[in-house]
Formats: structure tokens, sequence, C-alpha cells
């Protein structure tokens, strides 16, 4: 078979096959027949390595009903396997944020209420943001933490306004009952939260301290585990097979806690960064992460744009992989792409949107990209203006069917000359099949 190839992909010469069977002043005769044969083997061949291209069919928007000013979404989503629901927490960045559940067998999204009535919360409680991720117990519990998530928290630390902390909150989705599980700290946010599925005990990390917290609801019982980082404090968790969970300290070292020893686990090396990676990037530490079940990998997204496959062992920590850079930044820094978020594709591929906070590797477009960690090719599939889309976070949320799923949201352009407000809505793909509302 003759073959020639144009970056990643290897194309049929169907000029120097057809040469076999047409000889100049003979009748092609049975040829023919046998032509037409292989070129239907090789249609086949052609589809099924390389998949049909990504359309606008492969993706929807789907908004938040009843909250017309639904302003965005930071991380605050999950999907819940027991329900067959993604659940999503929206937020008008300022004090009010809405609890949404989509049903993905009956594909429809509804509003369960909103957090401050849901959790009973007074006006000196205000919240204004879930900042972490959805988590979800055995048994279809859900967890999640609230966040002060603005300037009257984050520039005025003695807390003039009256922020009084993050809470812990759960949910039963049977009974669309919400229980306020109490703060974790004064004064301290609550940014993200992880799971030990076998004996649902929560972890936590706080901000503007970075505290790490282990958190028993059955027993009501919270250990302190005191500071991993400082300044910019990273906003991601996440846990192992075995429920061990993971956090960076400020130089974006992984530490670990090992749940069956109670204690915390320092990595020697800090994760790969590209040379020159700013240390407001490093201090950072982790934007997403998606697992690989089958193959026991973690991979990680890091604030200065390293894809990274993490390799975790039930003692100590694992090995580190690195995978190379987001995208192509040509003569940008390599370090500078801004994503939030990442999942991992039925088909072995990673996809992630690029954009966000004035980080675009296309001026006022976010992109969405493809990454085989097996090749370590990465390739645009689908470009946004960012009036459609700036920004896109979420880890690792996937339903039963396939399809991924991203908490996103729209604004204006860099020059600012643009009348678009900020919008939040959820974003649906899978880069197999079309998808629906």
């Amino acid at each position: 078979m003759e073959f020639f190839k144009i970056g990643d992909k290897f194309i049929i010469n169907m000029k120097k096959i057809l040469s076999y069977f047409f000889v100049p002043g003979k009748s092609p005769g049975k040829s023919i027949v046998v032509l037409l044969l292989l070129i239907s083997i090789i249609a086949h061949i052609e589809l099924k390595g390389q998949g049909k291209a990504i359309t606008k069919k492969n993706i929807t928007f789907i908004d938040y009903p009843d909250f017309p000013e639904a302003h965005s979404t930071w991380g605050s989503i999950g999907y819940n396997a027991k329900y067959n629901s993604v659940f999503i927490g929206v937020t008008n960045h300022h004090d009010k944020v809405g609890f949404y559940e989509y049903n993905a067998s009956l594909q429809e999204m509804k509003l369960k209420g909103f957090i401050n009535d849901l959790g009973y919360l007074r006006p000196y409680q205000w919240q204004a943001k879930i900042h972490s991720k959805i988590i979800f117990g055995a048994d279809g519990t859900a967890y999640f933490t609230t966040d002060g998530g603005e300037s009257r928290e984050e520039y005025l630390m003695d807390h003039p306004q009256g922020y009084v902390g993050g809470f812990f909150m759960k949910w039963n989705p049977a009974t669309s009952m919400m229980t306020n599980l109490g703060m974790a700290m004064p004064y301290e946010s609550l940014k993200d939260i992880e799971i030990d599925p076998a004996t649902n005990t929560l972890y936590a990390i706080t901000y503007p301290q970075a505290h790490f917290i282990v958190y028993n609801p059955a027993k009501n019982d919270l250990l302190d585990l005191g500071r991993l980082s400082s300044s910019h404090v990273p906003r991601v968790l996440f846990t192992d097979w075995w429920g061990n969970c993971y956090y960076v300290d400020w130089r974006q070292r992984l530490v670990k806690y090992e749940k069956e020893k109670g204690c915390l686990v320092f990595d020697k090396n800090s994760l790969p960064a590209f040379e020159g990676t700013p240390g407001a990037k490093i201090i950072t530490g982790i934007t997403a992460f998606a697992k690989d079940e089958k193959n026991k990998i973690i991979y990680i997204l890091t604030y200065g744009a390293k894809i990274l496959a993490f390799h975790p062992q039930k003692e100590g920590i694992g090995s580190v992989e690195d995978l190379g850079g987001v995208a192509d930044t040509g003569n940008q820094p390599e370090w500078g792409p801004y994503v939030p978020n990442l999942n991992f594709g039925n088909n072995g591929n990673l996809y992630y949107f690029v954009g966000g906070h004035g980080n675009y590797i296309k001026k006022d477009t976010g992109v969405l990209m493809e990454f085989n960690p097996n090749t370590k090719i990465r390739k645009i599939i689908y470009e946004f203006s960012s009036e459609e889309l700036a920004e896109a976070t979420g880890s690792d949320i996937k339903d039963k069917d396939g399809n991924l799923y991203f908490a996103g949201r729209c604004a204006g352009n860099e020059e600012g000359n643009s009348t678009v407000q900020p919008k939040a809505f959820m974003i649906k793909f899978n880069p197999e099949k079309e998808v629906q509302k």
C-alpha cells in the first residue's frame, strides 16, 4: 500500500494505486472490481483510524434557567454516576449562588435553589461562589464548599464587611435536601474539596492561608494540618485510587495525605516546568486533572501550561511524566496559556479549552484542544470567539455515555469594545458523536 504523510496523518496515494490497475491500451477487466473493493476497504480504514471531524454538532451550550444575572462558574461542577446527573454551582460573582442539576438521561437542566436559602445562611454569612468541585460519596450524596470569592474578601483581609468564612455543604439528590455542615475556619474561604469514597472523609484547602483540612462529617471531627502555601493559593485537590489526597506546596511539590498513616508526605522534587516560568505561576500549582481509570494514570495541568502524567502509588508519591505543553504558543512564552479544565475521552484522548483571564493563544479566541497522551500530538479541533466562549472550568466530568462536560462563560474582547455581557452556561461535548441539549 502506498502512503504519504502530512503531519501525523498517513494519506493513501491513490494516483500511485490507480496506475497498477489502468495500463494504457489495455482493458481493466476484472481489475475494476478489485479496485472498487480496495477503495471500500481503504475508506473504512480511514474513517475508523482518523474519526470524523469535530463540528458544532459535537458541542452544545446549555443555559441555566431562572437566574438572569448568572455570571460565571469556577470549577464548581461534578458528575453524579448514581443519578447520571451533572451538578453545577453558578454565581453572580457577588452574593448569590444558584445550585443546578442537569439530568443527562432526560437532557433537562433545573435550578434546585440558591445556596443562601438552601443552607439557611444569614445575610452576614454571605457567600460569593462555590469555587470547589462538586463531589459525591458512594451513595450519591453530593458535597461542596463555599468561597468569599471577590474583593470584599481578597483585598480587605481584616474583613470590615464581615466575611465569616466558607462552609461545607451536603446535598441529598433523593430528597433535594441541603445540609449545612458548618465552617472549617473563621474568615477563611474553602477553595476546593475532595472525598475518600470508602470512608466519606472530606479534604479541603482554605484561602488565603492555605490550611489543609481533613473532615469526617459522620463524627463532626475536623483536623487542621496547617499551612501548605501562600500568596495566590493553589486551587485544586485530587485523590488517587486508594482515597489519598494530593495538593501542591509553594514550590509546586506534590503533597500527599496518606489516609492510613494520617500524615502528609512531601515530594522531594517540584513538578516539571518550562524554563523561565514565573514564580507566580509556580506557586499557583495545578489547574485541572482527569483520570484514566483503566491505566491508573492521573493527568494533570499546571498553571505553567504543562501536561503531566502522574502514576500514583499506595505508599509514597509515585512518578510524574512530563508530556509537554498544552499548546503551540508561537513566539509567546510556553508557560503562558491558561487552562483550568481537563477531561479524558473514551477514545483515550485528553480534551481542554485554552483561554480566559486574558490568556489566549489566539487573540480573543477560545480554542478546544485534543491531546493524544501516547503520541504527544496536540491539535486545535474547534475555535470560538471570546464573545461565544472565553473560559471553561472543570475536572474529570464524563457521563455514562461518554459525554464530557465543562462549565463555560463568555465575555467581551480584549479591547473592551464588545457589548457582550458575561454569561455562564454548561458545555456538553462528545468527540465521537453528535450531542443533544
